[in-house]
């Protein structure tokens, strides 16, 4: 197989890490997660671990070093990663894919699921601090801040998409659809 490398885009909760684990166990996929810088900023300045923070910080750090300064360090992992299957999970924004969609094999990836389904993986999975307090209006109105307001306009761009609404089973069969015709 030829090395792939394949970009998450979803809304919150829509199953951009279920996608990516699954690739992990079953193709030796290597993973990159864009909230992953953010999570060891937070943690060495002792600061939680919640969505609002991880949001701050991104927007500090690309008006202070640029749009753009993301994607030039998650392209610049990826390029020199010798795997075969590539992950690069939680783009958010055009310009993540910015040098992403210059390396040959890259596939973006939109993962869908309706919103009640999203809201009620959130509460269950307790990823980031106060998630699983939210109401459904919160939850509604987070998908709407400035980090993911244009996950709408990225996922339009997609090459590949995955319907997230059904189980599991179904998920991993469209999964490995994406990653035998590449």
């Amino acid at each position: 197989m030829e090395k792939i490398i394949i970009g998450l885009v979803g809304q919150i909760a829509s199953g951009k890490g279920t996608v990516a684990n699954y690739l992990e166990k079953n193709h030796q996929a290597t993973t990159y997660k864009f909230s992953t810088m953010f999570r060891d900023i937070l943690k060495r300045a002792h600061q939680e671990i919640t969505r609002e923070n991880m949001q701050g910080l991104s927007t500090v750090m690309r008006n202070q070093f640029g749009e753009d300064l993301l994607a030039k360090v998650m392209a610049e992992d990826v390029k020199n990663d010798r795997g075969q299957v590539i992950v690069v999970d939680g783009i958010r924004r055009m310009a993540d894919i910015k040098y992403l969609k210059e390396l040959e094999n890259f596939k973006l990836v939109a993962i869908t699921a309706k919103p009640e389904i999203r809201y009620e993986r959130l509460l269950k999975r307790k990823e980031n601090a106060g998630d699983d307090q939210k109401t459904y209006e919160q939850f509604l109105t987070d998908q709407n801040n400035e980090a993911d307001a244009e996950i709408p306009v990225v996922m339009a761009t997609s090459t590949a998409e995955l319907n997230n609404d059904g189980d599991l089973q179904e998920l991993h069969k469209q999964i490995e659809k994406i990653i035998n015709h590449s």
